[in-house]
């Protein structure tokens, strides 16, 4: 009989067995666990949530509420156990951990179609269609062997996250469109001035702003000189960072004529211009902070966040470089990838991808054309962030709506706008629903 092997008994190594077996495919699914613990993971169940037991929300003017109600749609093992373990959480979808992860394992152990072995993988096979779906504490000899497929030298190993603000939230009076040292060409990055009064403030506040305390497992981060939290470069002197990401030089603000005392500067994300990243604004500080901090810089009082900085540890592959659409590998066309892995951040996000993977598992076995859902779509969204940002910059990603195709359509308010998003959404899922199955 033709199988499918998936590798990761996460939730996307779950959610890629559940889709493959349920179309008819065999599948051996492949988790170290128990035999062979990380340093996070406690039990050996499948699909166990190391980090929070929160889903996020479940409001259809939340992106990640939107993509759980497409999972839900298509009929996803992950979301039919969180439904099943939920508690109280008001707007959030919040689950029972054991009761979560025992449902999903109890699911696939009884499948007739899955075989479970209990074996750490080390070496991918490459003449049998595989899905990867491996988490952030992926095992060191299965890294060695994607390594040598994708032919990299190294794994991103941290993550070193900037914020992102949506562009609709920037006060485009107080900022200026300019590339450094081309003040009379049209530009790219968005410039936010601070006089040095401003300048002091901020770096005032962002010295007493709380951090995120690493875990036990992350106690050994070192980080790269090139990528340091920006409250730490704060720490090594008050102009540090007038020398650094928030430096002037070559940038001459058009109302004054002057070159400003520092400057904060946001690139484009994406190619619609709908999100802005902060350059070089990677951080350990907690969301509030953030917001609180953040806001001071003039341009940004009122900035709304699409991803908040962080920086901790995960592993994940340049997913632009070496991903298609499809989720498979550029050079093996047999060998998926999923989860967090591919670049994504979150449980739900993670889920998604593994879902995708598994259905074009499948239909590669098959001999049918592969899909990748619609751009408006949140699952399509996000697919398209992943395998179409560019290389250079490349970060994880939650889903939001920055990465949603523009409207050419006034909205009389955020909410109104987002729900419009996820109807249609909503309709467009229904038609890939259609596709595949």
């Amino acid at each position: 009989m033709e199988e499918i092997i998936v590798i990761g008994g996460g939730l996307a190594g779950s959610e890629a067995s559940w889709q493959i077996a349920n179309r008819g495919i065999k599948v051996v699914l492949y988790e170290m666990r128990p035999k062979k613990l990380t340093p996070a993971h406690k039990t050996g169940y499948l699909a166990e949530l190391v980090c929070s037991n929160s889903l996020r929300s479940k409001e259809l003017t939340k992106a990640v509420g939107l993509l759980k109600e497409e999972l839900k749609f298509l009929d996803s093992i992950i979301m039919q156990a969180a439904e099943t373990a939920q508690i109280e959480g008001g707007k959030s979808l919040i689950v029972d951990r054991e009761k979560f992860s025992s449902y999903v394992t109890k699911k696939l152990e009884n499948h007739p179609l899955i075989e479970i072995k209990r074996e750490e993988v080390c070496e991918i096979p490459k003449d049998k269609i595989v899905v990867i779906a491996a988490g952030p504490l992926i095992s060191e000899c299965l890294t060695k062997s994607l390594l040598n497929l994708i032919e990299s030298s190294y794994l991103y190993f941290y993550d070193a996250i900037s914020p992102i603000v949506y562009a609709d939230s920037i006060n485009w009076d107080k900022v200026f469109i300019q590339d450094r040292y081309f003040p009379n060409k049209p530009g790219t990055y968005v410039n936010c001035p601070l006089t040095k009064e401003e300048y002091l403030k901020f770096v005032e506040e962002l010295l007493k702003a709380e951090k995120v305390e690493l875990r036990d497992f992350e106690q050994d981060i070192s980080y790269f000189e090139g990528c340091l939290p920006i409250e730490v470069m704060a720490e090594r002197g008050i102009d540090t960072l007038r020398y650094g990401p928030m430096k002037p030089k070559g940038l001459i603000d058009p109302r004054t004529g002057k070159e400003p005392y520092a400057v904060v500067q946001l690139r484009p994300e994406n190619k619609e211009k709908t999100c802005y990243n902060m350059v070089g604004f990677q951080t350990k500080l907690k969301y509030n902070e953030q917001k609180r901090v953040f806001r001071l810089i003039p341009g940004l009082e009122n900035a709304e966040f699409a991803r908040f900085g962080s920086i901790h540890r995960n592993t994940f592959v340049n997913a632009p470089k070496v991903l298609t659409p499809f989720l498979h590998l550029k050079n093996y066309h047999n060998i998926f990838l999923g989860g967090q892995i591919t670049g994504v951040e979150g449980y739900v996000e993670s889920t998604a991808t593994g879902f995708l993977a598994g259905i074009n598992a499948v239909r590669l076995l098959k001999g049918q054309k592969l899909v990748v859902p619609p751009p408006e779509t949140a699952m399509g969204a996000l697919v398209k962030y992943i395998t179409s940002a560019d290389p250079r910059f490349f970060q994880p990603m939650n889903i939001n709506w920055g990465l949603f195709p523009p409207v050419n359509k006034k909205f009389s308010s955020k909410k109104e706008k987002w729900l419009y998003l996820a109807y249609r959404a909503l309709e467009k899922i229904k038609e890939f629903k259609k596709i595949i199955t």
